[in-house]
């Protein structure tokens, strides 16, 4: 608890001088509760009620335990930005050393909306690191803009060393550039939103006779097969910031009742790597969609959150990816579901969760 109390200290509490329970028992009640399986400000206080015996045990507790009012209160008023700083630096302390691909995509949460405005819920933009598969990082895309969103995220990060990966909507002179003073490299994906670049990208390829080519099969899943093939070449003269290299990845995939269907990729690099390389950097950027936003969907249900009002689904959201941080890197081999369940059924597992934090 002095760990946590310590890191989430700096985060300003928002309420009068005279509230009965300190911001930090609050927080730490609510990620508790996160790991067992809550999903909103009514279950931490349920939650805090059938564990209060364990909670007074590591938090200061003279009132019993906080109610949905109080949960509620904290997480529609702490500033968002403070508290995703303080997440944000958690997270590259947990993991000791970033480094490898960096994927970073936009995420509406689809029930975060005001009233009457169901078309736009909260837009945000999540950083994460694949090799570690945690998230580093959260940001909010003013105006849904996620171009702006990326960019400010940018703003904030040292990733030496890293590759960032983003789809075609970011491959722009400005987030190139934003990338490159991080001190990483980038694989930007590039369609038809830039024809110029893609039409010299495509010249460039079907000119060299000789370029470095790698194929990987990948096996049966869900019934089908895929096969990708990468070609490499070197990017003489594109005016793009820092680009030195041009990848087209072709994916073959055969479907279970034969069908087969071709995707056509490319992407420019400011980093020269070998198509092989290049093969596995891009498959890193996807699990961003299936390691990261899927599961924020299906175990933690954020979709579905109904949290509206100020900054409470902002919070919220950086409460959920903290939680998941924590679930995924404990050693315990069981699914994420299951390590939830175990830390809502079991309290030595959960304080042993709790513990794997520092």
């Amino acid at each position: 608890m002095d760990g946590f109390a310590s890191l989430f200290g700096s985060v300003p509490d928002p309420r009068a001088a005279n509230v009965r329970y300190s911001l930090n028992s609050v927080l730490f009640i609510a990620l508790a509760a996160v790991l067992c399986g809550a999903e909103t400000c009514q279950d931490m206080a349920d939650f805090g009620v059938s564990k209060h015996k364990l909670l007074k045990e590591i938090v200061p507790l003279p009132y019993g335990t906080p109610s949905h009012d109080v949960f509620s209160n904290v997480f529609r008023h702490i500033d968002p930005e403070a508290f995703e700083t303080v997440f944000a630096r958690f997270a590259q302390a947990f993991a000791k050393s970033i480094s490898g691909v960096i994927a970073i995509d936009g995420k509406a949460v689809r029930g975060a909306y005001k009233r009457g405005d169901k078309a736009s819920p909260l837009h945000l933009v999540n950083i994460w690191a694949a090799d570690q598969r945690m998230v580093i990082g959260q940001q909010l895309a003013p105006g849904r803009s996620e171009v702006k969103g990326v960019l400010q995220a940018l703003s904030c990060l040292s990733l030496d060393g890293c590759i960032v990966t983003a789809d075609a909507l970011h491959c722009r002179a400005d987030t190139a550039s934003a990338i490159l003073k991080t001190g990483a490299d980038y694989a930007l994906a590039l369609k038809g939103n830039q024809p110029g670049l893609l039409n010299r990208a495509i010249a460039l390829l079907e000119k060299e006779s000789n370029p470095d080519r790698a194929e990987k099969a990948d096996g049966k899943a869900h019934d089908r097969t895929e096969t990708r093939r990468a070609v490499i070449v070197k990017a003489e003269g594109m005016d793009f910031p820092g680009v030195k290299a041009i990848a087209r990845l072709e994916s073959i995939r055969v479907e279970p009742d034969g069908r087969q269907t071709r995707h056509i990729r490319h992407f420019l690099l400011s980093r020269s790597v070998s198509a092989t390389a290049f093969l596995d950097i891009a498959r890193a950027h996807w699990t961003i969609e299936n390691q990261l936003h899927w599961v924020l969907d299906v175990a933690f249900c954020e979709d579905a959150a109904r949290n509206r009002k100020d900054h409470g689904p902002r919070n919220l959201s950086i409460l959920r990816k903290l939680a998941l941080n924590i679930i995924r890197h404990h050693p315990d081999k069981a699914s994420i579901r299951r390590k939830m369940k175990k830390a809502g059924w079991d309290d030595t597992f959960l304080i042993s969760m709790i513990a794997h934090m520092r």
